[in-house]
């Protein structure tokens, strides 16, 4: 499609194309996956412009943020009740009286999106939006839709007959879509998508440097946001190795739990690093030698693109279990089962630098294999005219 600009310039321009990305705000992630996509494409191609809205913020300000922290104290207080309704829930797709709710909440604020937005194409990188258009498609919106699956698992609240393209990280969730009935057609293997500085290798010295480092054995402990990884046991075990091994905790937004350590005296030390919310992670990881986290589908990614050793604590139920068996099988993780697993770690630090360095660097020669973009690159290849969908 071509757009005239003003009379008297000379000059066509090509319109851009316009693509929306939405999420949902439970769990970082899925945001994150959206705005990593945001950021390929545009690195891609000039002539696209990306949105990306958590669809329940955006559309019910003052609503969405109750119902996230009530999820959020259901998954801190009762990790058990959220696997159970996770593996009850494994095989079905979202219900037709739950689509209708979502459909009675967001249809009429979503159209008028839509109709103001005038996408090219949506992607949604969480269920809840998938389902919202993928019910829009059945009454007669006609775009296509992209669903990017965030973990190593596929839950059928994924599924959906509107989908027109599923981008999964693994074969192995291809073959569970398959299983459940999705064309091989719509399923495409992309593995998902992080920020593209999670693949660049930046000088080391300017990044100590930047946050105030030192050039020794070093380990990066996330997960706090939600004060998931607010397990005091080994938080004071790690403080044990100060002497020689550096710490770095990034706590997100959970700003009590950084004062309790900040006002800790164990803490206090010029090895130990105390974070709250950043968007330079990929600058912490690349100077890091171990993360220490939990098995979050886009944590556990940007990982792999760094080339990083992790160890997992405490899987939820559900998908982060999934996440963890799918990282520990191919050898780029261990769960923290007991603290002998910190404690062996700590050693392998203080004794075997040298060779978990060269570890990861035949490990990011290994990943560099992998094409970064793809999911963004298939986008695209998606948007070209006259290219029809299966």
């Amino acid at each position: 499609m071509i757009e005239n600009i003003p009379a008297g310039t000379g000059e066509m321009r090509v319109a851009k194309k316009r693509v929306l990305l939405l999420s949902e705000g439970f769990g970082a992630g899925h945001t994150q996956a959206a705005y990593a996509l945001s950021s390929s494409l545009r690195k891609l191609s000039p002539n696209v412009q990306t949105r990306v809205l958590e669809l329940g913020s955006f559309l019910n300000p003052r609503m969405a943020p109750l119902i996230i922290t009530a999820y959020k104290k259901t998954v801190v207080s009762q990790p058990r009740l959220v696997g159970l309704v996770y593996r009850h829930q494994y095989k079905k797709s979202l219900n037709r009286l739950t689509t209708l709710a979502l459909h009675r909440l967001f249809y009429t604020q979503t159209r008028n999106i839509l109709r103001q937005l005038r996408p090219d194409l949506v992607v949604c990188t969480h269920p809840i939006p998938s389902a919202v258009i993928s019910r829009l498609k059945r009454l007669g919106l006609h775009v296509p839709l992209c669903t990017v699956i965030t973990d190593y698992d596929a839950h059928g609240t994924w599924i959906s007959p509107e989908v027109d393209r599923y981008f999964v990280s693994t074969p192995e969730v291809m073959r569970k879509l398959r299983a459940r009935g999705v064309p091989v057609s719509k399923i495409q293997v992309t593995g998902i998508p992080v920020h593209p500085n999670f693949w660049e290798h930046p000088g080391h010295d300017e990044i100590r440097e930047q946050f105030g480092l030192k050039p020794i054995p070093t380990v990066l402990v996330m997960g706090g946001g939600w004060g998931l990884m607010n397990d005091e046991v080994i938080h004071r075990s790690l403080t044990d190795w100060r002497e020689n091994i550096q710490f770095i905790f990034c706590l997100g937004h959970n700003d009590k739990i950084r004062r309790k350590m900040q006002m800790d005296p164990r803490f206090n030390h010029p090895n130990i690093h105390i974070f709250g919310f950043t968007r330079e992670i990929d600058k912490l990881m690349e100077v890091s030698n171990l993360l220490i986290t939990k098995p979050g589908g886009m944590t556990c990614t940007e990982g792999l693109a760094k080339g990083i050793p992790m160890l997992f604590h405490k899987p939820l139920p559900g998908q982060e279990e999934e996440n963890c068996q799918y990282f520990t099988a191919q050898g780029f993780g261990e769960p923290i089962t007991s603290l002998d697993v910190v404690v062996k770690w700590m050693n392998r630090l203080l004794h075997d630098f040298p060779e978990i360095v060269r570890k990861r660097q035949e490990h990011v020669h290994n990943v560099a294999r992998y094409y970064p973009l793809q999911s963004a690159q298939s986008i695209l290849d998606i948007m070209e005219p006259n290219r029809v969908l299966s």
